[in-house]
């Protein structure tokens, strides 16, 4: 067990990521029924990412994904995921490995690093560490 006085790697809840089987009927519930606003809608190479969020909580929010894999794949692996940041992934990396958690899909980039996790309950989170 993780004691709690132990300082936290984690600096924010990000998003929800929620894999859908039609966008749009999913934006029309998110927004029209629960009053979710668009944060971010964008089409890129043919891949549509919707981003929606409670006002006045953003970035926090619900990442509506189309069940499938987007080019590069799929954040959460086609599966409900949970995305958290942290300010030093290297440093939440050992304390992982500490605790034996198996870690996958590593990837860098000019703009963030992140990897993937599983919870006890097989549940994926997905760190990421913004660079900027």
């Amino acid at each position: 067990m993780i004691a709690t006085s132990q300082k936290t790697l984690l600096s924010a809840v990000g998003r929800m990521v929620l894999p859908v089987g039609d966008l749009d009927v999913a934006l029309a519930f998110y927004r029209d029924v629960l009053g979710f606003a668009v944060l971010h809608d964008q089409t890129d190479g043919g891949y549509r990412y919707l981003h929606v969020g409670l006002p006045g909580q953003e970035p926090v929010g619900v990442w509506l994904m189309p069940v499938g894999d987007p080019p590069g794949g799929s954040p959460g692996g086609g599966r409900p995921s949970l995305v958290l940041y942290t300010a030093d992934l290297g440093r939440l990396a050992p304390r992982l490995a500490e605790y034996g958690v198996r870690v996958w899909n590593e990837r860098e980039d000019a703009d963030s690093r992140s990897l993937h996790l599983a919870d006890p309950d097989g549940n994926t989170l997905i760190v990421v560490e913004l660079r900027g």
